[in-house]
């Protein structure tokens, strides 16, 4: 294992050091062009699943990043990854500019490394807070999958350590990079459809969780870390697997189920074009209450989001103003009402939202310049709060009251001791 402390890692924990003391940092900016071998981001993967694939790709085939270790708790899986690794960079391998890819089962591992800058984190939802934390303590910089925290407190302690040790945090809501939806936020941001009244986000339905029979662990598979800080369940393979139709996102334990899945997408836009990325709602309101046809979360100023209610042609998000509409969807799809407000040019006074076009290589310049990415921890934090507060609403099946400038729920003990979940042992730590 090399564990040659690069330049960039020595700076990111001077860094690190200096920012949790609170001394001002001056970072130098590294140059652009051909990227010399010291000056690649070196960066583990952790999480081989589903949604890592394409992150496995994209930093491998990048000049100026080089993977350098992967982590999964399926033995199977990290030795697959490890494989791909070495076979892309096979060729560097010749040139002695890269010494091989190291394969853990223990993320534990990666952050000792002082040669690794930068991690990315693709685990299911209750390992995202823990990882993130360790390695921002460790002097790394970090890319976490949406939504960002299983609870509301680990939101609040990550965004808070990101701060603290000037860690460059992106949350992968990958919607802020894309043109349409940046527009759509401009478009309501500066006023062009009027006061929004009511914002339709379309999310769908997982089938309900199941109890599954017990069946053998498989071998090479570590499901005890896999569960880690969550309840111990008999292990069933639904129970585990990555899958768009469901899998382990079904499941309570590991998420906040759809409201955690796209409404981490969707919730996260709409928070952007209302300019709350530094607030929420004050109301969560379950579908069934009071004959309520749809889960609906209320601004202070009344505006109301309302899940899977009707989008016209299909839109993911749909704007409703006092003057206009706003639609808007993956696939650069981007409709109004009058239409030819999509197409209006922002005049020099209008608001003019961070532009991003692509969400890794926002993170990685950001990891370079040391400027906030386009959805950094904060942002995160506030968005996966709102999935887990309609998740707390809907499992207690009553509406709850939302203080965002204290982060508590108001008024309902009950409630309020789902901002957090009992750890189960070994894995208590954050």
């Amino acid at each position: 294992m090399n564990r040659v402390l690069s330049r960039r890692s020595f700076l990111r924990r001077a860094m690190a050091a200096a920012g949790a003391a609170g001394v001002p940092v001056f970072v130098p900016v590294l140059g652009r062009g051909q990227t010399a071998p010291s000056n690649r981001i070196t960066m583990a993967l952790i999480g081989m699943g589903l949604m890592m694939q394409g992150h496995l790709r994209g930093m491998c085939g990048r000049g100026d990043v080089q993977v350098v270790a992967v982590c999964d708790v399926d033995r199977g899986r990290r030795e697959k990854a490890r494989a791909e690794v070495e076979s892309i960079y096979g060729k560097d391998r010749r040139s002695g500019a890269w010494r091989g890819c190291e394969a853990y089962n223990e993320h534990e591992r990666i952050m000792e490394r002082t040669d690794i800058d930068a991690v990315l984190i693709a685990t299911p939802d209750h390992w995202h807070a823990p990882i993130a934390c360790a390695a921002i303590r460790s002097g790394k910089d970090v890319y976490v999958q949406k939504p960002m925290t299983l609870t509301q407190r680990e939101g609040r302690v990550l965004s808070d350590l990101a701060r603290q040790y000037g860690a460059i945090v992106q949350v992968g809501s990958q919607q802020r990079s894309e043109r349409a939806f940046r527009r759509a936020c401009e478009i309501v941001r500066n006023g062009w459809i009027g006061k929004v009244k009511v914002v339709h986000a379309r999310l769908g339905e997982f089938p309900p969780p199941a109890d599954y029979p017990a069946q053998p662990v498989p071998e090479g598979f570590d499901y005890d870390r896999w569960l880690g800080p969550t309840p111990w369940f008999p292990y069933h393979p639904e129970r585990v697997k990555g899958d768009y139709g469901g899998g382990w996102r079904r499941f309570w334990e590991y998420g906040s189920r759809k409201n955690g899945d796209w409404g981490a997408h969707h919730f996260d836009i709409i928070q952007w074009a209302l300019g709350r990325d530094d607030s929420g709602p004050v109301e969560f309101i379950p579908k069934g209450w009071q004959g309520a046809e749809h889960q609906m979360h209320v601004y202070d100023d009344g505006v109301r989001v309302l899940r899977d209610a009707p989008t016209r042609d299909g839109h993911m998000i749909h704007f409703f103003g006092s003057d206009g509409e706003v639609m808007v969807s993956r696939g650069d799809r981007l409709d109004t009402v009058p239409a030819e407000i999509k197409e209006r040019p922002l005049g020099p006074g209008d608001t003019r939202l961070y532009e991003s076009r692509n969400h890794e290589d926002n993170w990685l310049e950001c990891i370079r310049t040391r400027q906030p990415p386009i959805c950094h921890a904060e942002i995160g934090h506030r968005t996966a709060t709102i999935c887990i507060l309609a998740g707390i609403a809907e499992r207690l099946g009553r509406p709850i009251r939302w203080d965002p400038v204290r982060e508590d729920i108001v008024g309902d003990e009950a409630a309020r001791r789902w901002l957090d979940r009992p750890r189960r042992a070994p894995y208590v730590y954050l």
